[in-house]
């Protein structure tokens, strides 16, 4: 390919980039300021069965989680292998739970994870079980509980409450690590026909910072087959969504974690998606809602809904999925547009995970399954580039010839080419192929959990940057560059950013320099360049571009010295420095 086009291609890269992390990063930020509070001014409301069930008091004190927990009237403990919590004898409101297995952070005994908290807490989450009755006090009735009650794997807990003749039972079970059941029946001894409409609800108050990640962050519902979500900000500004149809599940979901609940898989029912205007706070709701029912004086109903918090683990996912019957659990993670190679490439990675025990070293087995499978295209492009090398002669002389001609110098070069059967694209194909390959590894990176908090060598965790940065000389000096305003980010320059920039800079010098000396200078700045971009980067993807760009280089160093073109690595570094002969002078090998 044209160095021309190369050198506009990436310079066209680079811009793109800076301006998003430079200019749309603040707009992004102040459009998501200013939909925050027309999410609270212009907020709708959810239907009108649901309203007096899904609104939340007004408060106007936002309390730390201790302080919150306390104001409930009564607390049942929760405690399992996996989680611990309670729920709230306050609307029965399921607001409190800790995941025993995940940390907030890699390194100690960090602070473990929290998916629910009272509803007077920042950012709270929580779920409300129920049964819409016209007249019922819904989230704020009282329910009574055994004395000493603690829900167990072994032990469900089951809450009561009696309201004008029509008895409520709420009894909530542990089905599984992250998976609750919330079964709900109600008696109608009230001597009158009443209409009960059974709903499950998961709320979130506020509205969380997504704007930085690629990882979808919202309301997510599967109804008959039918993948429904939308972002937060997406909810406010356009009122939510409802979808229906039999069989699927409702809920909020964050990067690593989802919050969830699925009605019986046999029942149609609606997923229904709001932005409610509990002022001063807004909250987003979604909830599972099943068709009304008349009970007649002397009947009752019940109704099992799953309720699962926990992490968007795809074995765990599956296994549920399996287990429990609930159609799609799978799509609560987010595989994007790419999923045709995102999977592939995870289950990929799991596969090597499994089989070394390390994701780091699975990265690099796995690059170097994908090296082979490219490598058919890799052998044409660099058999192609060595014939091109060849040239080199012929074309510093065409070059020479119509240098005040560069119409005419195209046109020879290009018979040159033609008549040689050279074609000088060949060289970015394997860069080409190479770019969904990248984009899919950063998607997996970025979404699945698995990779989360996973060590390799001096690196507690692939999914961030590397920790270390060469601008407090690797830790030894008490200095965070990240704090700089604007290009922080881009000045934690670690250890694997470095060894990519060399491994990129090596690679530039299997070939001589171009002729023309301010692209010379380009290029050579290219791979110091890309050591900025990539040092904010996921630690694992700076990995695979490392040791894919080290694969590369031997690889091309090897096909190329068998094709006769063997590179002149040292004469070329040496014409960087000025030290060597001409740009143009590189012969190709006897």
């Amino acid at each position: 390919m044209d160095r021309n086009l190369i050198l506009a291609l990436v310079l066209t890269a680079l811009i793109l980039i800076g301006w998003d992390q430079l200019v749309l990063g603040p707009q992004r930020e102040a459009a998501e300021a200013q939909q925050r509070q027309q999410g609270i001014e212009a907020a709708q409301q959810a239907g009108p069965s649901l309203t007096e069930a899904l609104n939340a008091p007004a408060t106007d004190a936002t309390l730390d989680r201790i302080e919150a927990l306390k104001l409930a009237p009564g607390r049942v403990p929760i405690e399992t292998p996996a989680v611990t919590g309670s729920i709230n004898l306050r609307g029965g409101v399921f607001d409190d739970l800790t995941l025993r297995r995940y940390g907030i952070e890699a390194v100690g005994e960090a602070p473990r994870v929290t998916l629910l908290s009272p509803r007077q807490t920042e950012g709270a989450q929580y779920v409300l079980p129920g049964m819409a009755v016209a007249g019922a006090p819904g989230d704020k009735a009282l329910w009574e509980a055994p004395e000493g009650a603690t829900l167990t794997p072994g032990t469900p807990l089951t809450l009561t409450r009696r309201e004008g003749g029509v008895e409520h039972r709420l009894t909530y079970a542990v089905a599984d690590d992250y998976l609750f059941t919330a079964t709900y029946s109600i008696s109608n001894e009230s001597g009158a026909p009443i209409t009960v409409e059974p709903y499950t609800t998961v709320l979130h108050r506020d509205l969380p910072d997504t704007s930085r990640g690629i990882a979808f962050e919202g309301p997510i519902a599967v109804a008959g087959g039918t993948l429904q979500e939308q972002k937060y900000k997406s909810v406010v500004k356009k009122g939510g969504f409802e979808v229906s149809g039999t069989g699927g599940w409702t809920g909020l979901a964050s990067k690593y974690w989802l919050v969830a609940t699925a009605p019986p898989q046999d029942q149609p029912f609606t997923a229904q998606v709001r932005s409610l205007t509990t002022a001063p706070f807004p909250q987003i709701a979604a909830a599972t809602r099943l068709a009304p029912t008349v009970l007649q004086p002397g009947e009752a109903t019940e109704v099992q809904n799953y309720v699962y918090t926990g992490p968007k683990r795809v074995r765990l996912l599956n296994a549920y999925e399996d287990a429990y019957g609930i159609t799609e659990f799978d799509k609560a993670i987010d595989w994007g547009f790419l999923f045709f190679l995102t999977r592939p490439i995870f289950a990929g990675l799991q596969f090597f995970a499994g089989l070394f025990g390390n994701w780091g070293v699975a990265i690099l087995a796995l690059t170097l399954v994908i090296k082979a499978i490219l490598f058919p295209l890799a052998n044409a492009s660099y058999k192609s580039m060595a014939n091109m090398r060849k040239l080199t002669p012929e074309v510093s002389a065409l070059r020479e010839r119509y240098k005040d001609d560069p119409t005419k110098m195209q046109q020879e070069m290009m018979a040159l080419y033609k008549k040689n059967k050279v074609n000088p694209a060949a060289g970015c194909l394997p860069i080409l192929a190479q770019m969904p390959i990248f984009f899919s590894l950063y998607k997996v990176l970025f979404t699945t959990i698995e990779l989360r908090h996973q060590p390799f060598l001096y690196i507690k965790d692939l999914s961030e940057q590397d920790p270390t940065t060469v601008f407090n000389l690797f830790g030894l000096l008490p200095y965070d560059p990240s704090v700089v305003p604007v290009v922080g980010a881009f000045l934690g320059i670690g250890i694997l950013p470095l060894l990519m920039g060399v491994a990129m800079w090596v690679q530039t010098k299997l070939n001589p320099p171009p002729p023309d000396p301010m692209q010379a200078k380009i290029f050579g700045l290219m791979p110091f360049i890309f050591v900025f971009i990539f040092a904010p980067f996921a630690a694992g993807l700076v990995l695979y571009w490392f040791w894919n760009t080290t694969l590369g280089v031997i690889q091309q160093y090897v096909i190329m010295s068998r094709a006769g073109a063997k590179p002149d690595i040292l004469g070329n570094v040496k014409n960087a420095f000025g030290r060597g002969k001409a740009a143009n002078s590189n012969t190709p090998a006897e």
